[in-house]
């Protein structure tokens, strides 16, 4: 609209003309708002209320009368109230980048002022004394020209080539430099025993892979040799087991044949032995009968009879060794002894008929046939 100001959210504006301001101020202070100002019987101008900056270096000379170069920032503003605004305009409005020179020359008196009061170890050891020192001096100075410092950074302190600082930080720099070798000293011994550890390391790593191969590799060895005398080791159980089976065979064998040869030889033979001994009781009984009948009948009688029945018992008998097993171990003479014992068989076992009826026989004790206990025969 034609005639209506703002001013902006950093500035204060100032309407001159009218009516005064407060206090007595040649101008009106508005900020915030807009006001309506009538053209060519008002005039608007406009106060940065912005932060602003001035850098100070200035050559100071310390207590100890050592000079030295400072150099510091100080951030300031136009105070927000409407006294400072009034104040400042006053001033500044013509002409505001002033208010950094200004301000830069207020600081330089007051560094000056108080570094003489300080030492040089002072001033490097407390600075932020130094500054908040200067703050308060020049705090009432500023506020008079309507100024606020936000803050005062000193930046640096130089003596030039006086080499004060240099020799007052000699003993620190020594004792640094001094912890600076230890330190690197200390850093490259555990350098060098991490080093040493790390060989350490991998030598015992290397020994017990080198321990890991050689059981494997016994191992291996072990298990090819096993294997490779698994195959003789099994063809010789194998024939182990073959021959044991062969020798249990041939066994079950000859205890199968000597089980044949006892049913086919032995048997038969006691068989036969068992025959021919019930025949002979049997015959020596009906003789006896036949002797106890021929008591009654004559010796005569009974004599005869025996004779007849003569033959018949030694063929008996001779029937009796036709199934035995007999070895003739000396030929034509074995033959002929065989049969002289069996006629001397037939004359015992008529003798002894006799003497059981109680005939007596030709001869009380018959002679046994020549040579029957000289023959080698054998009879099974």
């Amino acid at each position: 609209m034609f005639g209506y100001r703002v001013p902006a959210p950093d500035q204060a504006m100032l309407i001159s003309g009218g009516r005064r301001g407060q206090g007595g101020a040649p101008f009106r202070v508005v900020t915030g708002h807009g006001k309506f100002v009538l053209p060519v019987f008002r005039k608007v101008r406009f106060l940065t209320l912005a932060m602003c900056e001035a850098e100070v270096e200035e050559k100071c000379v310390s207590r100890q009368g050592i000079t030295l170069t400072v150099r510091s920032v100080i951030a300031f503003k136009v105070g927000n109230d409407t006294e400072s605004i009034v104040n400042a305009g006053q001033r500044f409005l013509s002409d505001q980048e002033q208010m950094a020179v200004l301000t830069g020359r207020i600081f330089a008196g007051h560094l000056r002022s108080i570094i003489g009061s300080m030492t040089v170890e002072e001033i490097i050891t407390e600075r932020q004394k130094l500054a908040t020192e200067v703050l308060d001096t020049s705090k009432a100075e500023m506020a008079k020209i309507g100024l606020i410092v936000d803050s005062l950074q000193i930046q640096s302190i130089d003596d030039g080539d006086t080499g004060y600082i240099d020799a007052m930080s000699a003993p620190h720099k020594a004792a640094i430099q001094r912890q600076a070798q230890i330190a690197q000293a200390q850093a490259s011994q555990a350098a060098a025993e991490a080093e040493q550890e790390a060989a350490r390391n991998q030598a015992e790593y290397a020994r017990q892979t080198a321990v890991v191969q050689a059981r494997y590799s016994a191992e291996v060895d072990r298990a090819q040799a096993e294997a490779a005398q698994a195959g003789p080791l099994a063809e010789a159980h194998a024939q182990r087991e073959v021959l044991a089976a062969r020798t249990e065979l041939a066994q079950r064998a000859a205890d199968l044949r000597q089980q044949q040869l006892v049913a086919e030889i032995v048997k038969p033979a006691e068989a036969e032995a068992e025959r021919i001994r019930v025949v002979a009781l049997a015959e020596a009984e009906r003789m006896k009968i036949q002797a106890e009948a021929a008591a009654s009948h004559g010796r005569v009688a009974l004599d005869r009879m025996l004779i007849d029945q003569l033959p018949q018992i030694v063929k008996e008998a001779a029937s009796g060794l036709s199934g035995a097993n007999v070895n003739v171990l000396n030929g034509a003479d074995g033959l002929g002894e065989i049969a002289a014992g069996l006629v001397g068989q037939g004359l015992t076992i008529l003798d002894a008929v006799r003497r059981n009826m109680g005939t007596p026989g030709p001869k009380d004790e018959p002679k046994r046939p020549s040579g029957a206990d000289d023959g080698a025969v054998e009879v099974r």
